[in-house]
């Protein structure tokens, strides 16, 4: 299996990454697509006009049910999408992907993690508004969105029917691939690290962790996105606020120390010295990671909001604003504080530097957490863990309509079936290269979604500009109900 992988990540890396030199660090290796995914996230926040900032308030006024009406279409409420798309997105990857991201980029890669989300919350806008407006409804009664949807419809809008059909094909085997990889193996194996320094019996049987945490997704998943939704919405609010009180915690203990790290991220932001090759080595591990977590440009997320029920496409865009808000603006940044703050991402000892090698993301923070409050490790633990199984729930939906999208509705269960299976086989793939393996896959889905959103980006203007006409002449106000 291992060597499956392996073979995989050097075609990938082949495709997806060009050396560059900066200063006198030659050699520095900085992925294609993150350069692609920042010159798709600047030229859209301008060509929108800044909606990620502008229109936040009236974004939560719909999260909050205020612009409800008759003629909504869906079959989940848009506060259901959000958590569903946010439990995919709040999980490892707030945890592990930021302490590596930090321990190979330096403390400057949280400023461009911050960078990330900010501009993510633009392309995230884009893609589910498209979502939305090509989503289809089938004949089972689930709804299909995303990618597939709007590349293949919306480009044959364009008169580029081949293309779209080409590239949303290309999509899909890329989604099902990432779902298998990213959104399973990664986070089973993040999370049993964690488990085996809590729970010694797993480390002589590591598979039985597996099997009983495929069980439990077992449960959810089979049922379809009204049970991953009921079930998102009710762990996510709790998760971010469970996290948060540990973080908080922790910078109180060291409130004297949040200035200097802040002084320290900006700092290495832009210093030519900076681990891992300067500001480039810290850009593009910032980048990098806050797409492992965000999901912003990649149009996975776009699935989870295609059922959503509302009027107007744009209204569910603005409501995924919150998604990159969240998950990297305030939860990557919280945890890149506890990071930064208590050093352990420099290493300096065997077992930190051990950790540091293996890219164990999840068993950093946890240090951090526990050179602070020595049994805060127990409780990030079950943090982890209830992480770890809600991005998990998520993915499945998304890979699973992938592979719908190829092979039809009747063989979703074939799907549902790999992914448990792989979450078993995680257990005994070596860490390290999953990391690998997974970060390659997401960014991979980057390259026909960004492409995709940007042709389509003056058709997404047009909507926002219409809506924001209604909006300032009352007519939304008018029907919503009361």
């Amino acid at each position: 299996m291992n060597e499956i992988f392996q073979s995989i990540n050097h075609f990938f890396e082949n495709i997806l990454f060009f050396d560059i030199f900066f200063g006198t660090i030659e050699g520095t290796k900085f992925p294609f697509v993150v350069a692609w995914l920042v010159a798709g996230g600047v030229y859209l926040t301008f060509k929108m006009g800044f909606v990620n900032l502008k229109m936040l308030p009236h974004s939560l006024a719909i999260v909050r049910g205020k612009y409800h009406t008759t003629q909504d279409k869906g079959i989940i409420t848009p506060f259901q999408s959000l958590t569903t798309a946010l439990s995919a997105t709040v999980g490892i990857g707030n945890i592990a992907a930021v302490s590596i991201a930090i321990s190979l980029g330096g403390a400057g890669a949280a400023f461009w993690m911050i960078m990330a989300g900010f501009l993510g919350m633009t392309l995230k806008f884009t893609e589910v508004t498209l979502s939305i407006k090509y989503r289809e409804f089938l004949p089972d009664g689930t709804i299909m969105g995303g990618a597939m949807e709007y590349l293949s419809k919306g480009f044959a809008t364009k008169g580029w029917v081949k293309t779209g059909k080409y590239l949303a094909f290309i999509y899909a085997i890329f989604l099902i691939l990432g779902a298998i990889g990213a959104g399973n193996t990664f986070q089973v194996s993040q999370s049993l690290g964690i488990m085996q320094h809590e729970i010694s019996f797993f480390n002589d049987y590591p598979y039985v962790f597996g099997i009983i945490l495929a069980f439990i997704t077992g449960l959810v998943i089979i049922g379809g996105i009204k049970r991953i939704a009921n079930v998102a919405e009710r762990i996510v609010p709790f998760m971010v606020v469970f996290y948060l009180i540990m973080v908080f915690w922790v910078l109180f203990v060291n409130f004297s120390l949040i200035d200097d790290a802040f002084i320290l991220i900006f700092k290495e932001a832009f210093t030519p010295t900076a681990v891992a090759g300067g500001m480039f080595g810290a850009m593009a591990q910032g980048f990098q990671r806050a797409v492992f977590s965000n999901e912003a440009g990649l149009g996975s997320a776009a699935i989870a909001h295609a059922p959503a029920r509302v009027k107007y496409p744009i209204r569910q865009g603005l409501v995924s604003l919150y998604e990159p808000f969240v998950d990297t603006i305030i939860v990557c940044t919280m945890t890149a504080l506890v990071v930064i703050i208590t050093g352990v991402y420099t290493g300096g000892t065997p077992e930190l530097d051990a950790i540091i090698s293996a890219k164990q993301g999840a068993n950093l923070t946890s240090a951090a957490f526990g050179s602070v409050v020595s049994w805060f490790p127990h409780i990030l633990g079950f943090a982890i863990f209830m992480f770890a199984f809600s991005t998990m729930i998520s993915w499945s939906y998304y890979g699973e309509r992938a592979w719908v999208y190829i092979f039809g509705i009747k063989s979703s269960i074939v799907f549902k079936l790999i992914f448990l299976a792989f979450i078993v086989i995680a257990t005994i793939v070596n860490t390290g290269l999953m990391v690998d393996f997974s970060s390659i896959l997401f960014l991979a889905l980057a390259i026909p979604n960004i492409f995709g959103i940007v042709i389509m980006s003056g058709d997404v203007k047009g909507y926002l500009k219409d809506y924001m006409s209604k909006l300032k002449s009352g007519e939304l106000d008018n029907e919503a109900i009361r």
